[in-house]
């Protein structure tokens, strides 16, 4: 029996007329600071009945009501309390904890550092409870999906399963706080919106005010920022993390702890059963898609991946942006009744359970039966609409589910696609003996930012597809008169013909670039795009982004010991940019766009060779793409069926 007069415990207290009871617990960890964790259980005598336990640890607020939580379209987002119920009914127990230094757990909030320890040690306490069977399933979106795997890099005991939602960093240097070397600014926006929502602001209404009043656009017209100079100046604990993770711009010590490096550490994850989800919009694709390649090399244990169409944690939504993808998009009627129902299937084939229960009526009501055989690889191919405008004004791409075996899907296979002066991609390799295309960057007039695979980006930024032929004011950066983003002369743009059939890209993405500059550091950057040809509702066609990256120049040989360039040298480097999956209709054009800056969603590289947290100064870099027999620059991507598609 649990002892109330612990501080471990509370007495519990009934929820929906007696049919889901609620303790709050004070989880001791290693150095005496106690987490603030919610019980939840189908009876008041929980350790009646030893159970799996579902872990689900928050930075947003253990009885908070998220939008991530969709569970159907046609449906409010569920409570905590709603989403515990669906659980217990299934005879789990539920535990929802707020994360160090946020909610009511004690200590102070450094983001992801501490997670790792915090998750092992919640789950070694769980286990030695009378109403834990000795299984720890760890579930969530996002944030709760990062703790999942930086547990399971600690060896955490008792890791029966874990369903990762759109996050868990396989390596955040290279998605999430970083890629390519450049900083993702969504980690500002991000620790913006929840200094709000801070212990500390909860308790001070004037640190809340300065916060809430904070300019946001504004402040990014202002970087570099320095300590006590930065738009969370008023919030040291924050900033102080937040300059931190900025000035840590190489790949050394820092990156290479557990929390933000399963890469590092897989051998140490625990051999069970895991579900990776993510988004063609959303910054985790490479982590998701790794850390299922990964174990399911590495382990016994069978390991899923689900890829949507959405932006980060919209699983119920059809759209992402300007595009909508039909109602085959969602997860919710499309693979399972509801996004709750898809997870507690999956936890009780993970744990063996599937004979404890049926498939609710619910199931055949909403026609999609309870799974047989699972398959490896759930992926939303993208495309195959009419291209026309909805009635919500978004443009009609369509796309439909594909099952496979592995990633890329075993239908594709590597294509190279060679870049000309002219603005063409072709499958024929250059035999000029020089050609190149020279551009001025400077980064007063960056790129701007528009869509992508973004989130927790506004004001500033919105994650997902835009037409990049139309810029306008909602657009931080842009400016009149809001021509195409392909006109800008810092922008190279090389297209395809038209299509003469469908084109079917499912895979990596990547350009493998010879460049040169004046500068003693540059960037550049990558876009795929869908050029849909003109319709009456889109008379200048439609530029589909579908995903981007970006290489730091001074990183060309290493990114643990960074090297500045020799101006006028021809270097050879790698841009690499997030998985995708698309069909390009007949008539449509592939498209590259090639530049050195997207802004706000990295920072932008002052061309001085200085970090760019520590900068003051910047320079006109005149920045150089060769495309000679010799310097073949290319982009490389995966198609279905090869070469032989373009035929």
């Amino acid at each position: 029996m649990i002892s109330y007069d612990t501080p471990h415990a509370c007495p519990p207290e009934p929820l929906q007329d007696g049919a889901l009871w609620r303790r709050t617990l004070r989880v001791p960890m290693r150095d005496g600071v106690r987490l603030a964790a919610d019980l939840y259980s189908a009876s008041r005598e929980p350790e009646a009945t030893a159970l799996p336990v579902l872990l689900e640890r928050t930075p947003y607020g253990r009885r908070t009501q998220r939008g991530s939580d969709q569970d159907r379209s046609d449906a409010p987002v569920p409570q905590p309390e709603d989403i515990a119920r669906h659980f217990t009914e299934a005879r789990y127990h539920v535990v929802r904890q707020d994360c160090r230094g946020r909610g009511d757990s004690e200590g102070t909030f450094v983001k992801y550092l501490g997670e790792g320890p915090d998750g092992a040690d919640t789950m070694a306490w769980l286990r030695n409870q009378p109403w834990c069977d000795g299984r720890v399933v760890m579930t969530g979106v996002s944030y709760s999906a990062h703790v999942q795997a930086a547990a399971a890099a600690e060896g955490a005991q008792g890791l029966a399963a874990m369903f990762q939602d759109s996050g868990g960093f396989s390596c955040a240097y290279d998605a999430g706080m970083r890629m390519g070397g450049a900083f993702e600014l969504k980690q500002v926006t991000w620790a913006l919106r929840h200094a709000v929502q801070s212990p500390e602001a909860a308790a001070d209404p004037v640190l809340r005010e300065a916060l809430l009043r904070v300019d946001v656009p504004g402040w990014f017209g202002a970087m570099p920022w320095r300590p006590g100079c930065t738009p969370l100046r008023h919030l040291s604990a924050y900033e102080d993390f937040l300059l931190e993770q900025w000035r840590q711009d190489t790949f050394g010590d820092y990156y290479r702890t557990p929390a933000l490096y399963g890469r590092g550490f897989y051998g140490r994850f625990p051999d069970a059963p895991s579900l990776h989800m993510g988004s063609w919009y959303d910054p985790y694709v490479r982590s998701t898609i790794e850390n299922f390649t990964a174990l399911r090399e590495l382990k016994s244990a069978p390991s899923y991946l689900v890829m949507g169409p959405w932006t980060h944690g919209h699983r119920c939504e059809t759209h992402a942006g300007e595009v909508d993808f039909g109602p085959r998009a969602t997860l919710d009627g499309n693979l399972a009744p509801s996004y709750l129902e898809f997870r507690r299937r999956w936890f009780d084939r993970a744990l063996g359970r599937e004979d404890e229960g049926s498939a609710e009526s619910g199931d055949l009501e909403r026609g999609v039966p309870e799974s047989g055989d699972l398959p490896a690889v759930q992926y939303f191919l993208m495309g195959g609409g009419d291209g026309r405008r909805d009635a919500a004004g978004r443009m009609r791409h369509g796309g439909a589910w594909r099952t496979d075996t592995r990633w890329p899907p075993t239908s594709t296979a590597p294509v190279a696609l060679y870049l000309t002066t002219e603005g063409a991609l072709t499958l024929d390799p250059p035999t000029t003996a020089t050609a190149s295309v020279t551009y001025d960057f400077d980064p007063h007039h960056p790129v701007p930012t528009m869509g992508g695979q973004v989130t927790s980006g506004e004001p500033v930024m919105t994650g997902g597809a835009y037409d990049q032929n139309a810029p306008d004011a909602r657009v931080y950066g842009a400016r009149e008169p809001y021509l195409p983003l392909d006109s800008r002369p810092d922008v190279i743009s090389l297209t395809t013909p038209p299509l003469q059939r469908d084109v079917v890209l499912a895979g990596p993405v990547s350009a493998l670039l010879h460049i040169s500059t004046t500068a003693r550091d540059t960037d550049f950057t990558i876009k795929l795009i869908d050029v849909h040809p003109p319709n009456p509702d889109y008379p200048h066609g439609f530029a589909m982004n579908l995903t981007d990256g970006i290489v730091r120049c001074r990183f060309h040989r290493s990114y643990e010991k960074p090297e500045l360039l020799t101006p006028g040298e021809v270097y050879e480097i790698e841009v690499t940019a997030p998985d995708t999956a698309n069909r390009f209709a007949a008539g449509h054009r592939i498209r590259l766009d090639i530049s050195s800056s997207n802004f706000p969603r990295f920072d932008v590289n002052t061309n001085t060779g200085e970090p760019e947290a520590a900068a003051r100064r910047t320079a006109v870099a005149a920045n150089t793409v060769h495309m000679d027999a010799e310097h073949a620059s290319h982009l490389r991507v995966w198609v279905e069926g090869g070469a032989d598609a373009f035929a």
